[in-house]
């Protein structure tokens, strides 16, 4: 039995699966150095490396680890960034959530406008109980973006990740079932 993509949709945009199809447009943004800065990948070179992420995407959703949708705007659907879950424990009720933005969409409300989308998803479909935000500290604007969305900052995870050739400190944020309203 295939598991049919959910679709999310928000005042201006549509979540949805990503396809091949997507990689020219995603291409666009992850090639960006100051989009991919602080996702521990290099900026990508080809379409090639983009269909690899797409199969990425892919596998954690098939593998029922996680979750990726393309986010795209309403009138366009021109995919825009990405936003969704990663590293799902189930049996914890917790999940990683990751997203990013194209450089031509930042400080328009989209991110914060997407996340909310997905973590309402995340308590309903997955019931989570917690959602795990890991950033690097030079992040300062998805600091700022997972605060607003009530997120808490635990504590830095040093030495976290190896990336790009060097080691990661990464915050950790959270946010519990209990700590949201709007679900």
């Amino acid at each position: 039995m295939v598991k049919q993509f959910p679709v999310l949709e928000t005042e201006r945009l549509i979540l949805r699966e990503v396809k091949v199809e997507d990689a020219s447009d995603m291409h666009m943004y992850l090639a960006d150095k100051e989009v991919v800065k602080y996702m521990g990948l290099e900026p990508f070179q080809t379409v090639d490396d983009v269909w690899d992420e797409i199969k990425w995407y892919n596998s954690i959703y098939e593998e029922d680890t996680g979750i990726r949708w393309g986010i795209t705007l309403k009138d366009v659907g021109k995919v825009i960034g990405s936003c969704g879950f990663l590293n799902r424990i189930p049996k914890h009720y917790r999940a990683e959530i990751g997203f990013e933005l194209s450089k031509d969409y930042w400080g328009k409300g989209m991110a914060s406008e997407a996340l909310e989308a997905v973590v309402k998803f995340g308590y309903h479909h997955y019931q989570l109980e917690r959602i795990e935000a890991l950033i690097e500290p030079g992040n300062l604007p998805s600091q700022k973006l997972v605060e607003r969305q009530g997120f808490i900052k635990e504590g830095l995870l040093r030495h976290y990740e190896f990336t790009c050739g060097k080691f990661d400190d990464l915050y950790m944020y959270s946010l519990l079932k209990e700590d949201v309203d709007f679900i």
